[in-house]
């Protein structure tokens, strides 16, 4: 009987460094891909969400500014709202008293300014023409918005939108208890319209409680 033969055994093949290169190249551009994905979610997770904080802000600070409108105090001691292009003074009236509240533009920061609640009327002339000496770092500055370039603000009279810095209709029947004399009436609203940096614009339609006469 003749022996079985053992056939002969083969010696294991490794890889060789062209296979090992093509496979770390590969390892490598995957991993490239992924990164670049995960990189591109991630990006526009944060972008999402500053958008989002933005726009809360945004509209908190409309809200704030819509507040103020809502509470004007118009009498004979202070114009209840003056525009001079850059700063809106006006007249806030609240359970304490009145007090004027300033909103401005300082480079690119809308800011909102509150001075001290008055209940007579030499008091709230002296805060006003404090708030009309402002330079924008003052105690109570409060930066409310980054970003603005520019703002610009009209009135509703004689059933039109006008330049809040043109001259108005002259109240000439003034409220009860005040003296006599022509003095500029309220408008009816104020339209607000924000220049962002990037481009965008936000206009605000306001229309004024009617004043108690």
């Amino acid at each position: 009987m003749r022996p079985t033969r053992t056939p002969p055994r083969r010696s294991a093949r490794g890889f060789t460094l062209v296979e090992v290169l093509v496979a770390l190249f590969v390892m490598a551009l995957l991993a490239g891909l992924a990164w670049q994905a995960t990189d591109s979610m991630v990006r526009t997770r944060d972008a999402s969400r500053e958008r989002l904080d933005s726009t809360t802000r945004l509209a908190t600070v409309i809200t704030q500014w819509e507040r103020d409108l809502f509470a004007l105090h118009d009498d004979a001691a202070v114009p209840a709202l003056a525009f001079d292009g850059r700063t809106l003074l006006l007249a806030r009236e609240s359970a304490a008293g009145v007090g004027v509240v300033a909103w401005s533009l300082r480079g690119d920061r809308w800011q909102r300014w509150t001075g001290p609640v008055a209940t007579r009327a030499g008091a709230l002339q002296e805060g006003w023409l404090r708030a009309q000496q402002l330079l924008g770092d003052e105690p109570g500055q409060l930066r409310l918005l980054e970003g603005v370039s520019q703002w610009q603000l009209y009135y509703y009279r004689g059933n039109a939108w006008t330049n809040a810095q043109s001259t108005g209709d002259l109240q000439t029947t003034p409220p009860a208890g005040q003296g006599p004399g022509a003095r500029e009436a309220l408008p009816s609203g104020v339209r607000l319209v924000l220049t962002l940096a990037d481009g965008r614009t936000l206009t605000r339609d306001v229309m004024l409680a009617p004043q108690t006469p």
